[in-house]
């Protein structure tokens, strides 16, 4: 599979400790935002799903050089939950992100400094233990 050419990522995507657990390398990083969306806390998880909001903007990095080997992890770790969307981007650019599906979106945004402080260590050790599998092309196995 040949994947797009950009990713625009707001959650814990964003995170050096969970590209390097997830890929085995953390890929190069601009940060963007994408207005028109919002990263919103979902109920029971500890990452977020994005989602519309016309009067705001969701800030994130944007990944620049990922392999087709890496989208196919990561379309992987995503799963169901969310769809694969083009998006325009703060930049101009067109990029493409995980857009939330729907349910249990709650109307506070995800917390990433929170996150960071409170989930970081124990969604890292998750993804360490699933990024092989992923990059095996097998499931999660959770």
């Amino acid at each position: 599979m040949q994947g797009p050419d950009l990713l625009f990522c707001y959650g814990t995507l964003q995170f050096d400790a969970v590209l390097e657990a997830l890929l085995g390398r953390i890929p190069e990083r601009t940060p963007v935002s994408a207005p028109g969306y919002r990263a919103a806390a979902l109920a029971a998880r500890v990452y977020p799903g994005l989602v519309r909001a016309s009067d705001r903007s969701a800030a994130g990095v944007l990944l620049t050089d990922l392999s087709s080997e890496e989208w196919e992890i990561l379309d992987e770790f995503e799963d169901l939950h969310y769809e694969l969307q083009e998006v325009a981007l703060s930049t101009g650019k067109q990029g493409w992100t995980y857009v939330w599906r729907g349910g249990d979106v709650q109307e506070a945004d995800w917390d990433a400094e929170g996150f960071q402080a409170e989930h970081l260590v124990e969604h890292t050790a998750r993804c360490a233990r699933i990024g092989p599998r992923l990059a095996a092309g097998l499931p999660k196995g959770e």
